[in-house]
């Protein structure tokens, strides 16, 4: 119980998890004001399209040191209108135009909304007529659909940056931004709660590297993050660097090598880094495919140089398939440590105030379903229908929690023990007053959503594979993406 009267909820972002969030939150009919802030101009989150080309990248310390997304400064006197912010915000999302999901719908779906079936023709090809996976699109106009189809639109303040939230007395105070063409309004509001679903596959992490900002700076657009990869069109004969072994890298530098788009072979940074424990490093193996071990250093030249003493000269491209920084600028009370969030009890309930929740800080399976999971254990919270354990048992499921997955990321992977999650946050949200039609009520958890989870990294796998010894001239025509 969050121990206060809750009558008033913001939600900061509406891609995945704060759509979930806010039908969570109608369906308990227990609050008066219910408010949803995105900062891009439409609900989808990370699976919206941009219609422009990436800004260049720049200042790589910060993004080394995981320091890039600092906090605008706030006008001294609100409501107030300022030239528009230039300050980079990696906003932008990861979406490419024939970008697919990596996981069977199934696994990704909400419980009570089958995502549509919607096969695209270069799915088909690629893994038959049953394919699970799914256009970005479908998953966009998804997402779209639980506020939309629904009827929360109105609820949602688009092109709106939460840039502060701070906790004055019983209240939230939120400092907002509205983006316009030419100038930005700030102005505040006031709530009872909080619901952080804001997500963390944003600020690129691109590590230190002795001469990559000069590389950069001679060329601009020579340095990319995966998340800034727009399709194989735009390095047609380049000669092109990635870095990353897992999925982001594997799916790049694959689809460059099979297509033959850039200069061939692709050269990759994987030897000494662990593959992706889902989907393995086949898709590295392929025959116009060349791996490396890590970066030493660039010179000015354009000549990479990497720690074995080889060298690759006149690169064109360097992208890096590196993973992400989690930052919250918004939240200067809430310190983000070794790439998580700490003192989140089940990864939801900020440990030092209830009325401080989050759905979405979690790592990579089943996704959306955990979402829903902790959006309605959220709801409930709020709504006075969930019971949470004392301060002190919080503390101690973190502190278990450390000891066997790490004070690093990988406290955040609910993988392998899903459904023990599951079940533990759907026992803590309890059944509400689902019986009258209040509130969302949370099926018991099922296997299978685990099985077609596997299934499908497994089905790209031998998609990889087939590819590749295609590609060796080992099972006749080879194919092209």
């Amino acid at each position: 119980m969050t121990g206060l009267p809750v009558k008033r909820v913001a939600v900061i972002g509406a891609g995945p998890a704060g759509a979930i969030a806010l039908d969570a939150l109608v369906r308990e009919r227990a609050f008066d004001i219910i408010r949803v802030f995105e900062r891009r101009e439409d609900a989808g989150g990370c699976w919206i399209a941009d219609t422009k080309r990436p800004s260049t990248l720049s200042n790589f310390a910060s993004l080394a040191g995981r320091t890039a997304d600092g906090p605008l400064a706030i006008p001294e006197r609100l409501p107030a209108q300022t030239a528009k912010s230039d300050q980079p915000r990696f906003s932008e999302s990861s979406v490419y135009p024939y970008l697919e999901t990596n996981v069977d719908s199934v696994a990704m779906e909400f419980s009570q909304e089958p995502i549509p079936d919607e096969r695209s023709a270069l799915s088909v090809s690629l893994h038959g007529s049953g394919t699970p996976f799914r256009h970005w699109d479908v998953i966009r106009r998804y997402v779209k659909g639980v506020i939309y189809d629904k009827g929360h639109q109105d609820l949602v303040s688009y092109s709106t940056t939460v840039e502060k939230v701070e906790k004055i007395g019983a209240e939230w105070k939120l400092t907002l931004r509205e983006s316009g063409k030419d100038t930005d309004y700030w102005w505040v509001e006031w709530f009872d709660a909080v619901v952080v679903a804001s997500g963390h596959y944003w600020v690129p992490y691109i590590p230190a590297v002795e001469g990559l900002e000069l590389f950069e700076k001679a060329r601009p657009g020579s340095v990319l993050h995966s998340k800034h990869f727009r399709g194989r069109d735009l390095f047609k004969d380049k000669r092109v660097l990635v870095v990353g072994a897992s999925v982001s890298a594997a799916d790049i530098a694959f689809d460059l090598a099979n297509s033959q788009t850039a200069q061939t072979p692709v050269h990759v940074v994987t030897i000494g880094h662990a593959a992706n424990g889902y989907f393995g490093g086949e898709a590295f193996n392929h025959l116009h495919i060349e791996n490396h071990p890590s970066i030493s250093h660039i010179t000015e030249d354009r000549t990479v140089h990497f720690i074995d003493g080889h060298s690759i000269s006149n690169v064109d491209h360097i992208i890096f398939g590196t993973g992400y920084s989690w930052t919250l600028p918004f939240l200067p009370q809430v310190p983000v440590r070794n790439n998580r969030v700490p003192e989140l009890y089940q990864h939801v309930v900020w440990q030092k105030d209830p009325t401080l929740l989050f759905v979405g800080a979690v790592g990579a399976g089943l996704t959306f379903k955990i979402f829903e999971w902790q959006a309605v254990l959220a709801a409930r919270i709020l709504a006075g229908r969930a019971m949470l354990p004392s301060v002190e048992r919080m503390k101690e499921w973190e502190t278990e929690r450390i000891k066997a997955k790490g004070d690093g990321p990988k406290f955040t992977m609910v993988f392998p023990d899903f459904e023990e999650y599951f079940e533990e946050v759907r026992a803590l949200a309890g059944e509400g007053d689902t019986l009258n039609g209040v509130g969302r009520k949370l099926p018991r958890f099922q296997r299978e959503w685990v099985r077609s989870f596997m299934e499908g990294h497994d089905l790209r796998k031998r998609m990889w594979k087939r590819i590749n010894a295609e590609a060796r001239g080992e099972g006749g025509i080879k194919s092209r993406l």
